[in-house]
């Protein structure tokens, strides 16, 4: 597949199972990186159903100018601050008592493999949201900052800027908790 432009395109004309395989392909990396803006995990899957559904719905069109996961990227964090904004708006209960904490767990075993890197996703969540989601794309979805840049809707010396102290006040964070990670 060659990062979902194609099976985009053959949903778009009819192909119902390349949608499948689009849901497959980028659901995980999707609600991890939608996890920056939600409270849990189970609200973060909640974002990228949505996302997906309004693929599915809307079939909005992919241009080409990006990659098809920073599109879909782009398009599941829109969705994220749509849904946050219309809940502001209705001002609705928190469901986070209902949401059971193993959720993340499951993805986070299933997905990162490396106790570090557990750890690692743990002391970002204590992290700021622009953050968290700079490091993510950039280390763990392995966007450029080019790319990240688009996502965020930010320039890319902004980028750096951000992905400076976002790693800076990650460190602090580690050592704090008597953590050594080589790769900051």
């Amino acid at each position: 597949m060659d990062n979902g432009a194609s099976s985009y395109r053959r949903f778009l004309e009819g192909d119902r199972n390349s949608f499948t395989e689009l849901v497959t392909e980028y659901w995980d990396g999707l609600t991890l990186y939608l996890n920056s803006f939600a409270e849990n995990i189970a609200e973060a899957e909640e974002f990228a159903e949505e996302t997906f559904l309004k693929l599915y719905t809307d079939r909005p069109e992919f241009s080409g100018k990006s990659t098809f996961k920073t599109w879909l990227f782009s398009v599941g964090r829109n969705t994220a601050y749509n849904i946050i904004r219309k809940r502001r708006k209705i001002q609705e209960a928190p469901l986070d008592d209902f949401y059971d904490i193993s959720d993340r767990e499951d993805i986070e075993k299933n997905h990162i493999a490396a106790e570090n890197k557990k750890q690692l996703l743990r002391t970002m969540e204590k992290l700021n949201g622009d953050y968290r989601q700079v490091l993510y794309l950039v280390y763990f979805e392995n966007f450029s900052n080019t790319e990240t840049a688009e996502i965020m809707h930010k320039n890319e010396r902004q980028i750096r800027n951000l992905l400076y102290r976002a790693k800076a006040a990650l460190k602090i964070l580690l050592e704090k908790e008597g953590f050594e990670y080589e790769e900051l």
